[in-house]
């Protein structure tokens, strides 16, 4: 969707359920907080910024979604100093020193609480972005439901997640939770043609990204030393029924917050669910099956095949895993567990 009428535009891929619900509603009907779910690299913060952009582009329209990116407004916004948009990305912090909460990667809820006790200055609305937000401790985000329950006219808080688990339900139930779905491949062929990407490069990337374009991103890449090959290799070695290093997902590292770390083991799922995908279509359809990582294709080869059935129950149990990592269960017990899945069973006595 790029264009409207009156010459307003709403560039964004995929999100159909939060086109509908916004395309809709009448301006009068806003709420004052909405909660972006679903994977990682779906558009939910993309969507988030066109819809703040539209809320204060300065243009007359008859709905809420448009913006002209010729008005004040919008040129404020498009060069990051609009002064009724905020946005942070990370962890809410129970803190003592106030700071500014613009674009910060982390603040503090004294921050949040500030920032949503003001009202518009050049605009009726005022909007505040969370992306991937995550409260370090349960007093951060209790510090702050009652400005997320009535903040002041005007102000409208989205919040953006990938782990919906891991937010408190007092927390959910202040929202209106809008559900992402993944991307189709043509999306983000689309995506990626536009960024500069060959097309048959493009096509390549989208066919194993899983509907992200994080991960299009990655695969294009194609940084072996990084965490997709590291990913692969896990995979390999704890389908042979050995205990996999994962130490290149940084899970003994205490400079990580929990998040960042559960954000590490869901990249590493998504690659797992690539390699566990391509072993099985390998494992039944033999050396010509079409494999979504063909460069692993060796790798691959070298992992014992097992019974349809188990094949079928492995990959209910990746599956399984994706959704527990959802949670608020550890990212090391996350791992662990996934590890169990793939280890070859032992036969009865």
């Amino acid at each position: 969707m790029t264009g409207l009428a009156g010459g307003l535009e709403f560039d964004v891929l995929g999100a159909h359920a939060a086109l509908a619900f916004f395309g809709t509603i009448e301006p009068a009907r806003l709420s004052h907080g909405y909660l972006f779910s679903g994977p990682a690299g779906v558009g939910k913060k993309t969507f988030a910024r066109r819809l703040a952009q539209s809320l204060l582009c300065e243009t007359p329209k008859a709905g809420l979604l448009g913006y002209c990116n010729r008005c004040t407004g919008c040129t404020l916004f498009v060069a990051g100093t609009h002064p009724d948009f905020v946005e942070s990305g990370g962890v809410v912090k129970i803190g003592k020193e106030a700071g500014s909460a613009i674009h910060d990667q982390e603040l503090t809820a004294r921050d949040l609480v500030r920032e949503l006790s003001l009202h518009g200055y050049r605009s009726a609305h005022r909007v505040v972005l969370l992306g991937d937000v995550e409260f370090a401790t349960h007093e951060a985000a209790n510090a702050l439901l009652k400005f997320f329950e009535e903040p002041p006219d005007g102000v409208v808080v989205i919040l953006t997640t990938d782990a919906l688990g891991t937010l408190l339900a007092t927390i959910r139930s202040r929202f209106v939770e809008i559900a992402f779905g993944v991307l189709t491949n043509d999306e983000v062929t689309r995506f990626l043609e536009r960024a500069g990407v060959p097309a048959k490069r493009a096509r390549l990337a989208a066919d194993a990204s899983l509907g992200s374009i994080s991960r299009a991103r990655e695969v294009l890449e194609g940084d072996e030393s990084g965490l997709r090959g590291a990913a692969f290799a896990w995979f390999a070695q704890a389908m042979a029924g050995r205990e996999p290093d994962h130490g290149f997902l940084r899970l003994d590292d205490r400079s990580l917050a929990a998040g960042e770390k559960r954000a590490l083991v869901a990249e590493m799922l998504e690659v797992v669910r690539i390699a566990a995908r391509d072993w099985a279509v390998y494992a039944l359809g033999g050396n010509d099956a079409p494999l979504l990582a063909p460069d692993q294709k060796k790798l691959l080869t070298t992992i014992p095949r097992r019974e349809p059935g188990e094949i079928v129950a492995l990959l209910a149990a990746v599956g399984a895993v994706a959704k527990l990592a959802q949670s608020n269960v550890s990212a090391g017990l996350v791992v662990d567990f996934l590890r169990m899945q793939l280890a070859p069973q032992q036969p009865s006595p």
